[in-house]
């Protein structure tokens, strides 16, 4: 007696936890060849994916890394979606400040004033009074 493992495809899983916002979207992700299940690549959606099997691909400039905790039955609301799979992704890296140019306001600080405005022409151009 053998017991069958439960399998869903992969595509409809992405489509599925949200990850992809369509099921088209998901399906070009798969052909693409930038998924990797358990380490190896895949180009076909319809791979069988398995609970606790690692996803690792790349949706925009975001590297995801998760692990399939269940494989779902319908596409529910995110709340829903987010129970299925274990996010393992690095943290996104910190941004870096860039420095203020000369003359530029803080953000947030409104528009300048007349006064503000004779203050910035006379920092770009020295020789003018």
């Amino acid at each position: 007696m053998t017991t069958e493992t439960e399998t869903l495809r992969l595509d409809k899983w992405l489509w599925y936890t949200r990850l992809c916002k369509t099921r088209t979207q998901a399906t070009t992700l798969c052909r693409s060849g930038q998924v990797r299940v358990n380490r190896t690549p895949v180009r076909k959606p319809n791979h069988a994916l398995r609970p606790d099997d690692v996803l690792t691909f790349a949706i925009g400039r975001r590297i995801w890394v998760v692990r399939v905790v269940a494989l779902g039955e319908r596409r529910g609301p995110y709340s829903e979606a987010q129970t299925l799979y274990e996010d393992l992704s690095p943290p996104p890296a910190p941004r870096e400040e860039r420095p203020a140019k000369a003359g530029q306001r803080d953000p947030g600080a409104g528009r300048p004033t007349k006064r503000d405005r004779r203050a910035i022409d006379q920092l770009n151009d020295p020789g003018n009074p």
